[in-house]
């Protein structure tokens, strides 16, 4: 019956997913009212939000039920990122996806065990056959957690299409209460060229914004000449929470006509990585707001709809123009603002000096900068925009621009380390330096005979760091010679100040136990309920590496009867 079954879902696949965004087919994955700490498509570090997080009342170990008939098709397990995630593949050839679990169903459990210990890791990634996990509507397939990188307890869901690309789950008939306007708080103008200039000034404005009685907005007005383009930051608030959430919507209007669009409904996971193009990221990098430009320069992002001249405004002297913006929500609340824009062609310019230095950098082309014993590959396309490279070799410190310029690509940064002693050389590694102190973070870091070699996607400043210190390994719950047997889990906590944990590896009497790594309290578990752990005495021995390769090795007894 489950292989015929089976074979159904596969069948239908074609014929259902021809169906348009179907209103009643799935159902909330939870059993409590849906009210979201983050919207689809709003704006995260480095991508667009994929799905929608949904809140769990500050706990964790809700249960999660499947949206609709299907089959198990993936299951991932990570220490960050999505943490413990399902993906379910149903006949209409969507796929959800369910995120930061805490647990899965007994039998998905068992399933996921089997292969953790049969693989030794506790991080796997599975591809169940169409016929193993099948799921009904409403059944029961896991519990809701905080694993990986979630910053609090909730459910992340996702819908994908059948090319893996997300699409707003709110477009599949999953109501939430939104009554309340978007809320814009800045606007910027941005003259685009040489020749352009909004109120006698060559480089970007804060305007000032006015808000209305009825909620929109208007901006005092302004004067330009050539073109320039403009840009805003702006969040939505549902009805029942009050995080500030991402957009549906934004279009912007030139004399009645529409010139710009941004349509937050679905992407691919491909491009995700433009959104640092699609923000003013100098402004996202030096005060910690995401304007959005109402303009489109060398991206290739999807959700651009209906560009007239890139959302670009030509303003000619002695002429006025009215340019709106309307903000959406999912449930179509509006928020206008409106300004004037007189053509008037004026100089003096305030204008700021462009800093120039020996290292141009071409966006379409490779580039190789060495000074001392450091070595930096840039690859063509890395960059959207030509620019001047701040680029300088300090004994060990490598100045490598600002971190205020968006990459498509990762730089490659090798150190020449044959100067250092065998020792010494060990224990190196390529470090960021981060923070108003200039904390150095560990950058992953390969060695080749006499280099060290790392890849970044942030522009900034790096080092050679050395790391001697073990990690360190303390037990929490428990202590040496213990009697345990009314312990439900072991836990114990791992910590390395410097490089970072890499791996770890546990055994009781010789033979491998799991143990769930959190990243965010250091802790490992072990729970006894997978039977592993039998005998009366036990000897626990865990292995603990850093990134560099230092290793401590813990060593206790317990005993459980």
């Amino acid at each position: 019956m489950r292989i015929i079954f089976a074979l159904f879902l596969l069948c239908s696949v074609s014929f259902n997913a021809q169906s348009i965004y179907p209103q009643d087919y799935f159902s909330s994955p939870l059993e409590i009212p849906l009210i979201l700490s983050g919207t689809f498509a709003e704006l995260r570090s480095n991508h667009f939000h994929s799905g929608m997080d949904i809140k769990t009342q500050q706990r964790t170990g809700l249960k999660v039920i499947a949206s609709a008939n299907g089959y198990v098709s993936r299951i991932k397990i990570s220490h960050y990122g999505y943490g413990k995630a399902l993906y379910i593949t149903h006949p209409n050839g969507y796929t959800t996806v369910y995120a930061h679990l805490k647990s899965f169903a007994p039998e998905i459990e068992d399933y996921i065990k089997k292969q953790q210990y049969k693989n030794e890791s506790y991080e796997i990634e599975l591809f169940p056959k169409v016929d193993e996990l099948l799921v009904t509507k409403g059944s029961l397939v896991a519990y809701s957690g905080n694993s990986g990188g979630s910053g609090g307890p909730h459910l992340h869901f996702e819908i994908r299409d059948n090319a893996e690309r997300p699409i707003n789950p709110m477009l599949f008939g999953l109501d939430i209460k939104d009554s309340k306007l978007p809320t814009i708080t800045s606007i910027y103008a941005y003259p685009l060229n040489e020749n352009s200039h909004v109120n006698n000034a060559k480089t970007k404005q804060a305007l000032r914004l006015i808000p209305l009685k009825n909620g929109d907005y208007t901006v005092e007005n302004i004067k330009a000449f050539g073109k320039i383009g403009f840009g805003i930051t702006t969040w939505d608030r549902q009805d029942l929470a009050a995080n500030k959430n991402g957009v549906y919507n934004i279009q912007t209007f030139v004399n009645g006509s529409k010139n710009f669009e941004l349509d937050f409904k679905r992407f691919s996971f491909d491009e995700t990585k433009h959104i640092n193009q699609l923000i003013d990221y100098n402004i996202f990098r030096t005060k910690r707001q995401r304007v959005q430009k109402l303009f489109r320069t060398n991206n290739p992002l999807s959700i651009y709809k209906d560009l007239y001249n890139e959302g670009i405004i030509t303003v000619e002297d002695s002429t006025y123009k009215v340019f709106k913006i309307k903000v959406s929500d999912f449930k179509n609340n509006t928020s206008w603002v409106t300004l004037s824009i007189k053509g008037e062609k004026n100089e003096p310019f305030k204008t700021e000096p462009k800093e120039q230095t020996p290292y141009y950098i071409y966006a379409n082309k490779n580039t190789t900068l060495k000074e001392k014993s450091v070595n930096v590959s840039i690859f063509s396309d890395t960059f959207y925009e030509d620019f001047y490279m701040d680029f300088n070799v300090n004994a060990d410190t490598l100045t490598l621009h600002e971190d205020i310029i968006p990459l498509q690509k990762s730089v490659k940064i090798s150190y020449d380390i044959s100067k250092y002693n065998k020792d010494d050389k060990n224990k190196l590694f390529i470090a960021r330096l981060s923070g108003y102190n200039k904390t150095p973070y560990y950058t992953s870091t390969k060695r080749q005979g006499d280099t060290l070699i790392a890849y970044t996607k942030k522009l900034g400043t790096f080092t050679l760091a050395k790391d001697e210190e073990k990690p360190t390994v303390t037990p929490i719950n428990f202590k040496k010679g213990q009697w345990l047997s009314k312990y439900r889990f072991l836990k114990i906590k791992i910590d390395d100040g410097v490089s970072g944990i890499s791996n770890y590896r546990a055994t009781v009497n010789n033979k491998w136990i799991l143990m769930e790594y959190d990243y965010k309290t250091k802790t490992l578990t072990h729970d006894f309920n997978d039977g592993i752990i039998t005998d009366t005495k036990n000897n626990l021995k865990i292995i603990v590496t850093d990134n560099v390769g230092n290793s401590s090795t813990f060593e206790t007894i317990f005993y459980r009867k």
